[in-house]
């Protein structure tokens, strides 16, 4: 039996509209996106299968809201689930999605593809435009901590997409779900713990301690931002070089004193 087979007979077995849903039961297995009580994107949902899935993974508590060109059936079983036809690289579309996730979205997931045209470099460079166009949606959209799946096919330009991603999460991990065709070359994208931080790693700025911490490091206040740094004193006023950022704090090495 090939893997297509397995899965495509699974789905049927199992009530899933695709295949594609144990893709993200895997991606979520492996990273742990979607939390009981999230609220979830999903882009290019059609015809619903990571909607099932997402739906099940945050409860009667959470909500899934589905965003596709195509017209998405309505899922019986899942109270937690609004659908919206639309464009998201059209205003209205965006703040429909805003208005049914009541500002506040924890994880964007995107299994978006082209309509395949058999060219592979017209193809490819297609789905890293969707991929693109999720990933800025989900800047938009992702309250601080939040997660991002998205799919793209390998080719050019694609490091420099991940290279995009990593500035705007706590880490991002490449993987090719075994729900994945053996002759595929797609692979996803994780991003973890999204970034709102008005700094980033390798920034160097002065800062005033105002306060110290259980530890005993010192800690500074950038636009609201807690950044630890130790062998400081409360009054110091010290230059920095930022070296971790986590989405509600981090930690940075004085240069100098004064």
């Amino acid at each position: 039996m090939t893997g297509r087979d397995h899965y495509y007979n699974k789905a049927k077995q199992e009530g899933y509209r695709s295949r594609a849903a144990y893709k993200l039961k895997q991606l979520d297995e492996l990273e742990n996106v979607i939390d009981r009580g999230d609220t979830v994107v999903d882009l290019g949902a059609a015809p619903g299968g990571w909607l099932q899935v997402a739906a099940e993974r945050v409860g009667p508590d959470g909500t899934v809201i589905g965003v596709d060109l195509q017209r998405i059936d309505d899922l019986a079983d899942h109270d937690n689930v609004e659908t919206i036809r639309g464009d998201m690289t059209e205003e209205r579309t965006r703040e429909r999605v805003v208005d049914a996730a009541d500002g506040t979205v924890d994880a964007v997931v995107s299994d978006m593809a082209p309509n395949m045209s058999g060219e592979y470099s017209l193809d490819q460079a297609r789905s890293l435009h969707l991929a693109r166009q999720a990933f800025e949606t989900a800047l938009e959209l992702l309250d601080t901590g939040g997660d991002f799946v998205v799919k793209v096919f390998e080719g050019p330009d694609v490091d420099d997409f991940r290279a995009d991603v990593e500035e705007e999460f706590q880490y991002v991990r490449a993987t090719n779900p075994n729900a994945s065709r053996d002759e595929s070359s797609e692979v996803y994208f994780i991003g973890k713990g999204r970034l709102t931080a008005p700094v980033r790693p390798g920034d160097e700025l002065e800062v005033e301690i105002e306060d110290v911490g259980n530890e005993g490091d010192g800690i500074a206040s950038v636009d609201g931002y807690r950044l630890f740094v130790p062998a400081t004193e409360e009054g110091d006023v010290v230059t920095v070089r930022v070296d971790d950022v986590k989405p509600n704090f981090g930690f940075a090495q004085p240069l100098e004193r004064e």
